[in-house]
C-alpha cells in the first residue's frame, strides 16, 4: 500500500466525495457499489484475518488502498471509532436495493423494518441503535414514512454512513423477499404471547417495529413470522420505537455470543 498522500482528505465531506467508515460500512459498499469507493485509508496496525479478507476484496473490487496512521485516520473522521479503515466515496447518494443487501450478507441476518416511522429523531435514533448493535441494513417503506432528511441524518451521528438505508415502495412483499432468503420476519406487537427472549435470534432475522402510536399496520402484522412482545414491568404501555429496536437487536447479538 502506497503511504497517505499529503492532500488525503481530513472532513468527513471533500468536494463531490464524503467518507465513511468501520470494516461493516466499507466492506458492504465495495460489495454492493465498488465503482463508487475511490479509494480506501487502512491502518498497518492490523494484522489479522478480518484485515486480509478486506484488502483481498478491495483489491478485487480495483480500489486503491492507502496505508495510514491511526491518528490520520482520527482527524480524518473526527472519532476513534474507524476501525482502522476509512473510505472516500462518491457523495452522490445511489438508491439502495434490498437485494443489494441480501446478496452481500456473510453471516445471518439482521435486520431492522421499520413500519411508517414519521419523526426523523426516531429515525435517527433507530439509525444509531442499529449501528451500535451491528444491523445490517434498515429498511423502511417510501410511503407514509420519514425520508432519510437532514435532520435523521444529524441525529443518526454518522451512522447513516455505516448502516445501509433501504427505502421499499410495498413492504409486504419486501418482507416476502426476505422470508424466501431465508430470514425469519419477527413483529414488535404488544399483545403478543410470547416475549422477545423467547425468540431464537441465532437464525436470520428481521425484526419489524411499527410507528410511533400505531404499531404495525395489518398487512405488515398479517406477514410476519410471528410476533413478540417486549415485557413491561411499570406503568408505561409502549417504549420508543428507537428503545423498542435497541432491546431486540441487542437481544440477538447477546445469544448470538
Amino acid at each position: 500500500m502506497a503511504k497517505t498522500p499529503e492532500h488525503a482528505p481530513s472532513t468527513a465531506h471533500t468536494g463531490g466525495s464524503r467518507l465513511i467508515y468501520g470494516f461493516h460500512a466499507v466492506s458492504a459498499k465495495l460489495r454492493q457499489a465498488p465503482e463508487s469507493v475511490f479509494e480506501v485509508y487502512l491502518s498497518g496496525d492490523r494484522k489479522d484475518v478480518r484485515v486480509r479478507k478486506f484488502v483481498a476484496l478491495a483489491e478485487a473490487a480495483g480500489v486503491r488502498l492507502t496505508a495510514s496512521e491511526g491518528e490520520r485516520l482520527d482527524a480524518m473522521v473526527g472519532t476513534r471509532r474507524h476501525q482502522g479503515v476509512v473510505a472516500r466515496v462518491d457523495a452522490t447518494r445511489r438508491e439502495l436495493k434490498l437485494a443489494d443487501v441480501l446478496d452481500s450478507l456473510d453471516e445471518n441476518a439482521l435486520i431492522l423494518v421499520l413500519d411508517g416511522v414519521q419523526d426523523p429523531h426516531n429515525l435517527g435514533a433507530c439509525l444509531r441503535v442499529a449501528d451500535a448493535a451491528g444491523a445490517h441494513a434498515v429498511v423502511a417503506p417510501k410511503d407514509r414514512a420519514v425520508g432519510l432528511n437532514a435532520t435523521a441524518m444529524k441525529v443518526a451521528s454518522g451512522a447513516a454512513d455505516t448502516v445501509p438505508y433501504v427505502t421499499v415502495t410495498n413492504l409486504a412483499r419486501a418482507l416476502r423477499e426476505m422470508q424466501d432468503a431465508g430470514i425469519w420476519v419477527v413483529g414488535a406487537a404488544g399483545e403478543a404471547e410470547k416475549s422477545v427472549y423467547d425468540i431464537d435470534q441465532k437464525v436470520p432475522i428481521a425484526w419489524v417495529l411499527g410507528a410511533e402510536g400505531d404499531g404495525l399496520r395489518r398487512l405488515t402484522r398479517e406477514t410476519c413470522d410471528e410476533l413478540a412482545q417486549i415485557p413491561m414491568h411499570g406503568t408505561v404501555e409502549s417504549l420508543n420505537v428507537s428503545v423498542a429496536s435497541g432491546i431486540c437487536l441487542f437481544e440477538a447479538r447477546r445469544q448470538r455470543r
